[in-house]
């Protein structure tokens, strides 16, 4: 589990240490070294003759990085600092001049000249006090790096200068980085998009902060928590226990909906399907434990394939939602939601769908702006609806109450028709299987959506890595990849 902590809180817990003389700053040049020294061996097979060249703004970020870039130069390695403030770390200077480093004040076109020819880039503009983008000097030296190619191994020191470091918005230009290593904990634009598909990987150096686990702005899971959350039967289950999900998806003209929501379901394990609809035949053809007609359910998967003002459908979807059980609504169903709903309904829109549903409830907003906000614009429609958020995209963003996760395993090739119903009948799957502890424990659900997001990713890996799929190979990945998780958790 990676978690991530507001800068607020983080300068909080800074604050004891920093009075005590804890070094702090040492702590973090010297495993930034670390890491760079590793990435260099990895990449050339020695640190010495090493071009590496250092980024460098005002404050402790830019100390973090010329004290990094000594350590560094001590092991050999030619480093060259671009000054891009009129005063940087006075002390993490000097001793970057008496390891043997180099410090050069250009111009921007210059800096970008010598930024290009490294091995390794660290990116030390700004840090977490910052507010607002680049500007002057910083910003146009990176946008004279933009085009650069071959661009180096970039590291951003603790974020990639010029992020919204709690929302993960990207206010100007900001430099991609290979590797972000990030101090005490993870920060929430590295883990929240836009900003966070600016980040390969993420690598939290622990210097000792005390940050609440409870007080984490963002949450991603690993492997082991999606395996924790899985509801796997015991020897005494049978498919009741386990879990009924009914499902209302697809009509005449996409049939192919509720067959993809179905498979997705049967493929995840869960106990029986129940599906109410027009087009059972086509259900139960290509999957015949299918369960077609009225009966008992323990959640709901409400919506994909349903035209919003079919009748029938939405009567069905209505009774559903009366139900008060755990339910999946998507698509179809979105008009049909109450004005107020429980957390342990999980709304799973793409951008488009959420305008609507916010445009239905009286709040403007566009398409660039879900985009470019993506976690305000999912918190504001779970506030005004009560629901749990799962908003789809390249990095899933899930918003319940008290709680935020992204998601971000799934390839590109995942943007694909059909894969939003696998993850409707996925999820689906989950909440039946765990449908009394949904109701119970409000931030369940949200947690359960984020497990959803990462095995549907996974699976869409696992089905064809590194290439295309189709949603219905990514849901014949589903056993295989749950399999998986749960085997190497000891589940």
């Amino acid at each position: 589990m990676l978690l991530a902590w507001d800068a607020a809180t983080v300068r909080a817990a800074e604050e004891p240490l920093l009075a005590a003389g804890v070094p702090l700053m040492d702590r973090a040049a010297f495993a930034l070294s670390v890491i760079v020294a590793r990435e260099l061996l990895e990449r050339r097979g020695r640190v010495g003759g090493a071009r590496v060249v250092l980024l460098v703004g005002p404050g402790n970020n830019g100390g973090d990085t010329l004290f990094a870039g000594a350590y560094l130069a001590a092991r050999g390695a030619a480093v060259t600092a671009v000054l891009a403030a009129e005063r940087v770390h006075d002390e993490g200077l000097a001793a970057l001049v008496a390891a043997g480093g180099r410090a050069a004040r250009v111009g921007p076109d210059e800096g970008a000249r010598l930024a290009a020819g490294a091995d390794v880039l660290l990116d030390g503009l700004l840090g977490i006090g910052a507010r607002g983008g680049l500007r002057g000097t910083a910003r146009d030296l990176v946008g004279a790096l933009a085009p650069a190619r071959p661009r180096p191994f970039v590291v951003a020191v603790d974020v990639p200068s010029g992020i919204g470091i709690d929302d993960g918005t990207v206010p100007g230009e900001v430099l991609p980085a290979d590797l972000a290593v990030t101090f005490g904990g993870a920060k929430p634009g590295l883990l929240l998009p836009p900003a966070a598909g600016l980040v390969g990987r993420v690598e939290v150096v622990d210097v000792g902060l005390s940050l609440p686990r409870d007080e984490a702005a963002v949450t991603r899971l690993g492997a082991a928590d999606v395996a924790a959350a899985w509801p796997v039967p015991t020897a005494d289950d049978h498919k009741y226990r386990r879990g009924v999900l009914g499902v209302v998806a697809g009509t005449s003209t996409y049939p192919g909906a509720a067959v993809l929501v179905c498979r997705a379901a049967v493929r995840a394990g869960v106990g029986m399907v129940r599906y109410l609809g027009d087009v059972g035949s086509a259900v139960v053809a290509a999957h015949p434990e299918v369960v077609t007609g009225e009966g008992q359910v323990q959640a709901w998967v409400l919506g994909p394939g349903v035209d919003a003002h079919d009748e029938a459908q939405a009567a069905r979807i209505a009774a559903a939602l009366r139900s008060g059980l755990p339910a999946v609504v998507d698509a179809g169903a979105l008009p049909h939601l109450p004005e107020r709903v429980g957390p342990h309904v999980v709304l799973t829109p793409h951008a488009g769908e959420l305008v609507r549903l916010l445009a239905a409830r009286g709040v403007a907003a566009e398409r660039d702006e879900v985009a470019a906000a993506p976690l305000a614009v999912a918190r504001e429609a779970h506030e005004l609806t009560g629901a749990t958020v799962l908003l789809k995209g390249a990095v899933t963003v899930v918003v319940g109450p008290g709680a935020v996760h992204t998601q971000a395993e799934a390839p590109a090739w995942l943007a694909a028709a059909g894969g939003g119903d696998v993850l409707a009948g996925l999820l689906g799957a989950l909440l039946a299987g765990r449908s009394s502890d949904v109701l119970a424990e409000p931030t369940l659900a949200a947690r359960l959506a984020a497990v959803a997001a990462s095995v549907h990713g996974r699976a869409a890996h696992a089905a064809n890595p590194g290439g295309p799929v189709s949603a219905s190979t990514v849901a014949d990945a589903l056993p295989a990849t749950v399999a998986g998780l749960l085997r190497d958790a000891g589940r």
